[in-house]
């Protein structure tokens, strides 16, 4: 499996900055997870192949692009932009994204093809197929509605925690699962910042050093995202304090195989 953080910001030479203001992830250059930067950091190639997209929550840091996303391509579409999410999620977006006033409610439009944008419920705890991908999709503990996720390709599985503070149900999914070659984990704010950390739900490294205790598997790679851009070094430093084997920072536009 091949996952790429996409990037928030180029410099001027149109290489990818270390900065993340905005969460997407690209799964084997056709699925993506969140939308953030989808709309800015897609190759041409990688535009015409995604059509899958999870949205694990609707903060604006994780949805920003996706309407223009789907607006760029509105004419040259010719199946829908599938938008997967649970219920709640696709309640959240019609109601305070495509709503009309924020942008057009595009589930209910059509180019010369057809539909251009297509909700599909999934379900919480239940393994579902998208693509040629197996995903679950877990509820973590943050302040909206949000799940984790766990996705395999049949040959490798990787966890994506999605933003969330202390939580269970995602742990008990990943410690049931056999093998987990990669878990990516946000690290939002630093230490000194724990009262943010813990009204936002979000983690610290201080934090996510206490709840990667509940992690049973030995061995995988552990990529700490979501670091805001404002503490990144700060961060770093205390991740590195943590002396966690096989931790690291998730470097955006960089493409990770396992």
């Amino acid at each position: 499996m091949k996952v790429q953080l996409l990037p928030s910001t180029f410099d001027g030479q149109g290489h990818a900055t270390l900065e993340q203001r905005l969460t997407c992830y690209l799964i084997d250059d056709c699925v993506a997870i969140d939308a953030g930067s989808l709309a800015i950091a897609l190759t041409a190639e990688q535009r015409g192949a995604v059509r899958d997209i999870i949205v694990t929550h609707p903060h604006m840091d994780h949805i920003a692009s996706l309407p223009i996303f789907i607006d760029d391509l509105y004419s040259t579409l010719e199946e829908p932009v599938r938008v997967h999410a649970t219920a709640e999620v696709i309640a959240l977006l019609e109601r305070d994204v495509f709503n009309w006033n924020v942008y057009p409610r595009f589930s209910e439009l059509k180019n010369e093809f057809g539909p251009v944008m297509k909700y599909v419920p999934i379900p919480e705890g239940k393994e579902f197929k998208l693509a040629h991908l197996t995903v679950i999709a877990l509820p973590v503990n943050h302040i909206v509605p949000t799940v984790g996720l766990i996705i395999s390709d049949g040959k490798s599985t990787v966890a994506f925690s999605s933003d969330t503070a202390e939580t269970e149900e995602f742990w008990e999914a990943v410690n049931r699962t056999p093998r987990i070659d990669a878990l990516l984990i946000e690290a939002s704010f630093p230490n000194s910042m724990t009262e943010l950390a813990e009204v936002s739900r979000h983690f610290t490294p201080a934090s996510l050093g206490q709840e990667l205790k509940k992690l049973d598997h030995n061995g995988m790679d552990i990529l700490a995202v979501h670091l805001k851009p404002a503490y990144r070094d700060l961060i770093i430093e205390q991740l590195d304090a943590l002396n966690l084997p096989n931790l690291n920072v998730m470097e955006p536009g960089r493409t990770y195989s396992w």
